[in-house]
């Protein structure tokens, strides 16, 4: 159902994602990126609102009879990644390309709003949400406590990522946790710095850390029921500057993945009640910085057998699964899902290689499902907002 599209607009559409490709911005400088995005949703006559969630931009389209708002939501920031690739529209910009495919993301969304502001037969309103600063940073809180639900009266919001390691052109849904949450942790561990050949005279912290390295392993192994599911990595290790110097200070930092609320409370409190039983034991000192970055993403059992629904209509029911093993990745949609009742689908892009695994050096969008994406938000907004027969 795809060629609900033109294919001069999925030309444009193509062409859009690889000036995105090309000139990538990163969590909340993405000021070219909405330059973009508000001239084209202005070119086609698409009421327009800038600057939300500080790089955010916000396209009204209401159809031809009254009815409900819906909101559909694409993000735009690229990530801090050298880009690895040669063809002629990989990045220009030095440390940063669109690894994750958020350029494609965008584009489906500009072609499936060109397409509903030059077909408003249907009874509500559209609000198409182009998100900054998905990468880490949370626009899409931004937006949220920008009064992105106080200034459009949105009833339901729906999300897609492209998926890798999924056919292409095949979707994935589920009701319930679909990404998980994503936390970072911080310990900073103090000890007494001394010379290396006389460490009896000192407090080692380093030694510490690596003792607080193989504890948090424990902390989901032992503490988690095994009908649950976390993730605890830790990815950095600072201390030390020198040969033959005990450091006085060792920092140890991470992340913790979780499905459900009770679990991530669990977690962060082991991880404190681990630590400092540790620091106490090497007669160190530790203090424990947890901050919670996103919460779980979490689709409402509604809104996701509908979006399934949708989904077989755009490409059949039999490229549709309805019970994929959810990601620990983590997306910040989720601060959305906590306001409004709605959906996150993700759409195949192939086969997890090299040229398609997100956050690789060598990733590429599969410009082969852009008409694909934007047919469902097209078709989604056809289903929310039928007109009354």
């Amino acid at each position: 159902m795809s060629h609900i599209l033109s294919d001069a607009l999925t030309a444009r559409m193509r062409g859009w994602r690889h000036h995105l490709h090309a000139h990538p911005e990163t969590a909340f400088e993405e000021v070219q990126t909405a330059a973009l995005v508000a001239s084209v949703l202005r070119e086609n006559g698409i009421e327009v609102h800038e600057g939300i969630g500080r790089t955010g931009v916000v396209g009204v389209i209401h159809g031809t009879a009254a009815g409900p708002w819906l909101g559909l939501r694409a993000d735009m920031d690229a990530l801090d990644v050298q880009e690895g690739n040669t063809f002629s529209h990989r990045s220009t910009v030095p440390g940063k390309m669109h690894a994750c495919g958020h350029d494609g993301h965008t584009a489906m969304l500009l072609g499936a709003a060109v397409h509903l502001a030059a077909n408003r037969d249907f009874a509500g309103t559209v609000a198409v949400i182009f998100q900054p600063a998905e990468e880490n940073e949370g626009g899409g809180r931004a937006m949220v406590e920008d009064g992105l639900f106080d200034r459009f009266p949105i009833e339901t919001v729906y999300g897609l990522h492209n998926w890798p390691g999924l056919e292409a052109g095949r979707f994935a849904i589920r009701p319930g946790p679909i990404m998980a949450s994503y936390d970072i942790f911080e310990i900073t561990l103090d000890g007494q710095g001394a010379h290396a050949a006389m460490p009896h005279l000192g407090r080692d912290a380093l030694v510490a850390s690596a003792q607080v390295v193989l504890g948090l392993q424990t902390v989901v192994a032992r503490s988690v029921s095994p009908l649950e599911s976390a993730v605890v990595s830790v990815t950095q290790i600072h201390g030390g500057d020198t040969w033959n110097v005990l450091p006085q200070q060792a920092v140890v930092r991470g992340t913790v993945r979780t499905f459900s609320p009770e679990v991530q409370d669990l977690v962060e409190r082991r991880i404190s009640e681990v630590v400092q039983g540790i620091a106490a034991a090497q007669g160190v000192t530790a203090t424990v910085r947890y901050e919670r970055r996103y919460p779980p993403t979490i689709n409402a059992a509604a809104n996701a057998r509908l979006a399934a629904d949708v989904a077989a209509q755009v490409a059949g029911a039999d490229r549709v699964d309805l019970d994929p093993q959810p990601s620990m990745g983590a997306e910040d949609f989720a601060f959305m899902l906590q306001r409004r009742p709605g959906a996150y689908i993700w759409l195949g892009a192939g086969p997890g290689r090299s040229g398609c695994m997100l956050h690789n050096p060598g990733y590429d969008f599969n410009d082969e499902i852009l008409s694909i994406g934007a047919a469902y938000w097209v078709q989604l907004v056809r289903t929310v907002l039928a007109p009354a027969s």
